[in-house]
């Protein structure tokens, strides 16, 4: 049996004010193509299809034509869950005349709890899709006061999945959590305050593949079983560095599974350069990436005049600048963001921007002695 396992696609994300919409169709056209190609009998989707429980009408619309093209005229089924972004109620809406057509979607919560069951050449692999929920929708779903937090909630949930196993079928999990021990980015919304939203890899103990959604670095939790695909694009800087993929489960006859991880290629990466604004700016004109989303940590120290209107005439998807030098030891301080910076320092680096010199001693003894009698007038106004 033959899994494409995603997850966390943000449908509809908007990153510093620019609409990642077009680089997540471009994405999910090579998935599609990378479907085709390789057949798999499911593609298995843990949650976050959208960015938020209410999508952009353009989301929709996506969503809606990668899921026609892989169903409809592939004739791939794809079994997809809710994740902490979704509004499962949307999300699963039509899905009970849908599933007979190929296309799986669990959204609410219950109780009542069913797999999809494939079959090939060594005989069935049930696929039980759990979406996400809060442990209070869990509490009431399953009528277990007891459950008070995500590990719980979770163990509800595949309790009754242990009792649907059938001996001798191979059991995979769809579920979107955030096991311990596995390492997570300021782009993924926190499931709950402190630790509490996390869940132990052990409640995954005797299932043959555990497809996972919500963290964002594609990342193994322990054996090759247990596994986290990662979002489809980089969601922050600090995703920098990761690289993203899709996972190719293979899984065979006594259900032991094989992992390939096929990385993803969108138009445009998210890059962070560091430098003077002089050097970044010399050095574009050999940047064959220049279309990249990126973020510039400069090393200037004294003000710019209209940074980041320099940087985009060389990186015109530019969308940041951070001035660590300004912040003081170990603090970044984004562009634009004066009130970290002596009036003093703005007023020489303007100065000097504009002349061409530094501030001599005494024109910067004068400086101090005019700001410091311009604060002494406002704190006595």
């Amino acid at each position: 049996m033959r899994f494409l396992h995603t997850s966390d696609w943000h449908l509809g994300r908007v990153y510093h004010g620019v609409s990642l919409l077009e680089d997540q169709a471009a994405v999910l056209r090579d998935f599609v193509r990378l479907a085709a190609a390789r057949r798999p009998d499911a593609v298995l989707v843990a949650g976050d299809i959208y960015d938020r429980s209410v999508p952009p009408a353009e989301a929709v619309r996506l969503l809606d034509a990668v899921l026609t093209e892989l169903v409809g005229e592939l004739r791939i089924p794809v079994i997809a869950i809710a994740g902490n972004h979704d509004g499962p109620d949307r999300l699963a809406f039509g899905a009970g005349l849908l599933g007979g057509a190929g296309l799986t979607v669990r959204g609410p919560v219950s109780a009542e709890m069913a797999p999809v069951v494939l079959r090939d050449a060594d005989g069935e692999v049930a696929i039980w899709p759990l979406p996400y929920a809060e442990p209070a929708v869990v509490r009431a779903a399953f009528g277990a006061d007891a459950i008070a937090d995500h590990h719980a909630a979770l163990a509800a949930q595949l309790a009754t999945v242990r009792a649907g196993a059938v001996p001798g079928r191979r059991e995979v999990v769809i579920a979107h959590a955030f096991v311990a021990g596995c390492a997570e980015s300021e782009s993924e919304r926190p499931l709950s305050v402190g630790g509490s939203g996390m869940v132990g890899a052990e409640l995954f103990a005797g299932f043959d593949y555990v497809a996972l959604g919500h963290l964002h670095r594609p990342q193994q939790v322990g054996g090759e079983r247990i596994q986290y695909a990662g979002s489809l694009l980089k969601y922050s800087f600090a995703e920098a560095d990761h690289l993203k993929s899709v996972n190719w489960v293979e899984l065979d006859g006594a259900g032991r599974c094989t992992v390939e991880r096929i990385p993803l290629s969108p138009p445009r990466d998210l890059r962070i350069l560091s430098g003077t604004l002089e050097a970044l700016l010399a050095a574009a004109s050999a940047d064959p990436r220049c279309d990249d989303y990126v973020l510039a940590r400069l090393a200037d120290r004294g003000a710019l005049l209209d940074a980041m209107g320099k940087l985009r005439s060389a990186y015109p998807n530019a969308l940041a600048i951070e001035r660590p030098q300004l912040g003081g030891e170990g603090v970044g301080c984004v562009a634009g963001d004066h009130r970290r910076v002596r009036l003093q320092d703005l007023f020489a680096g303007f100065w000097q921007e504009t002349t061409g010199l530094a501030l001599a001693a005494d024109e910067a003894a004068a400086l101090d002695r005019i700001v410091d009698a311009l604060e002494r007038e406002a704190r006595h106004a």
